[in-house]
Parts: structure tokens; C-alpha cells; sequence
């Protein structure tokens, strides 16, 4: 009895150690996105830019502002634009402070500036890293006449690596805008 008692504990013990059963973890589908074709945004504003055919560009609640919408992706870049009076260093307090409203969240604020000397454009571009609302911001201006921002949302949780593939996507979108910028004259 003892015997038999020992015989199935070993065969007991030899046959537990196969692999062990792990549950697979739930995971986001591949997302691919057209190449993109742009088209110049051009209407009654001081201001025109290329933007993607994948997006809609749909007026916003005041007059020169404007939400480009990616609908596929539930996002959008919020385009706010504001006339210089005599509050240059207001309006770039306020694109400053809508930026860094997210260290809370944020891993990371990477920060690079541009300058377009022969068109009058210069301003900063901010790639937010981490569980941020806001992805990407961007400020444009000819410091004397014209400011503009731009903030890319995501109408989802911010879930950092299921979004990847759309903030990059949206953000080549983004600089190309930025590089096509004009103030009209």
C-alpha cells in the first residue's frame, strides 16, 4: 500500500511539471491608415494649411476656429486662432499653460521650436508623452498680428500604447500642417 502510495505520488509530481497554464493578455487590433493625400484648407481666415483627406475640417464655435476630425480614430485637432492686440504674452502664457496642465500625467513634455523666417511663422511644437488627454499641441504665430493653436484629443481613455499608432499617424498630419502654413496677406 505504502508502495502504490509513493508510485502515484511521483507519477503525480512528473506529470504536474509541464508548462503552466497562462491566460493570453487581451490585446488591440493592427490599425493601418491610408497614405495620406493633402488638400489646402483655404477660407475667409488670415491663415491656410494642408491637411489630410483622411480628415474633415468642421467649423467650431467661434469665427477662424476649427476641429479637424479623424473620425476612424475618434480624435480630433482642436484650431483655435486669436488677433494680437496688445496680448502677445497672454496668448503664449495660455498655450503654455494648456501644455504643461498635463504634467500631472504626463512622462514626458518633448518640446521643439520652428521658425519659416521668409512666411512669418514660428512657434512650438509639444509631443505629450504618457496617459494624457491631449497627445500633441502646437502654437503658431508671426508674433505680431496672428496667434494660433492646435490640440489633438482622442475620444477615449488615454491609453498610451493602443493610441500610438493613431498619434503617430495624426502627428506626421500635424507637422505637415505646420510646414504648409501661410498667413494670407
Amino acid at each position: 500500500m505504502l508502495k502504490k502510495l509513493l508510485g502515484l505520488t511521483v507519477l503525480a509530481t512528473l506529470a504536474s511539471c509541464g508548462k503552466e497554464v497562462m491566460p493570453k493578455p487581451s490585446g488591440d487590433l493592427r490599425l493601418e491608415y491610408p497614405k495620406p493625400r493633402y488638400q489646402t484648407f483655404n477660407s475667409a481666415c488670415p491663415f491656410q494649411f494642408d491637411y489630410s483627406d483622411f480628415a474633415v475640417i468642421q467649423d467650431a464655435k467661434k469665427p477662424c476656429w476649427y476641429n479637424i476630425n479623424y473620425k476612424g480614430m475618434k480624435a480630433k485637432i482642436f484650431i483655435t486662432y486669436l488677433p494680437i492686440t496688445s496680448d502677445f504674452q497672454t496668448h503664449l502664457k495660455e498655450a503654455e499653460r494648456m501644455v504643461y496642465e498635463h504634467t500631472i500625467k504626463a512622462t514626458a513634455i518633448d518640446t521643439k521650436s520652428f521658425a519659416y523666417p521668409e512666411k512669418k511663422v514660428y512657434g512650438n511644437f509639444y509631443e505629450l508623452q504618457g496617459q494624457t488627454a491631449s497627445n500633441i499641441q502646437f502654437y503658431v504665430t508671426d508674433s505680431t498680428k496672428h496667434f494660433l493653436t492646435g490640440n489633438l484629443y482622442f475620444n477615449t481613455r488615454p491609453k498610451p500604447d493602443s493610441l500610438a499608432p493613431a498619434v503617430d499617424y495624426i502627428k506626421k498630419d500635424m507637422l505637415h500642417l505646420i510646414d504648409t502654413f501661410e498667413w494670407k496677406k
